[in-house]
């Protein structure tokens, strides 16, 4: 299997919004977000947003999945840190080492970065594994986060 993974473009908007609504209706993320959010999402991915990038995974022109990279500034590693937003593949092309192959890739199409960070629920044993594979680690921090209401 040979796949492809591009940058996202205007015209992959529409599948792309189907995949994120599936995977945000998921028990995989905590916030059902709304399609007006996931369209800004996508908006900014394909636009001029510096903080966001979007990616297409293809094979033979098919789309089969998405990611969204966000970039932010780690202190603790004084540089570029790759905040891994979403990882959606269809069910279909799961366990095929395709989201190895884009962690791998992350890696060279961000020489500068100093730190990859992602979030997984617990019971998600099969990414997990991937993941740690990968040489991720458990982070030691307990997150919080508090929603601004002029963001949803």
């Amino acid at each position: 299997m040979s796949v492809l993974i591009r940058k996202m473009i205007a015209e992959d908007k529409e599948e792309v919004l189907q995949m994120m609504r599936v995977f945000y209706d998921s028990p995989a993320v905590f916030f059902k977000a709304k399609d007006h959010i996931l369209e800004k999402d996508i908006e900014d991915c394909i636009g001029d947003c510096p903080w966001i990038d979007g990616y297409i995974f293809e094979e033979n022109e098919s789309i089969i999945g998405y990611a969204m990279v966000a970039m932010c500034y780690a202190t603790e590693f004084g540089g570029l840190c790759l905040w891994l937003e979403d990882l959606y593949l269809k069910p279909e092309f799961r366990g095929l080492k395709i989201g190895s192959n884009f962690l791998h890739y992350l890696e060279e199409a961000y020489p500068d970065a100093v730190r990859i960070k992602l979030e997984v629920e617990t019971e998600n044993e099969t990414a997990i594994a991937t993941y740690k594979k990968a040489g991720y680690g458990v982070s030691p921090y307990f997150v919080m986060t508090k929603e601004l209401d002029g963001q949803r």
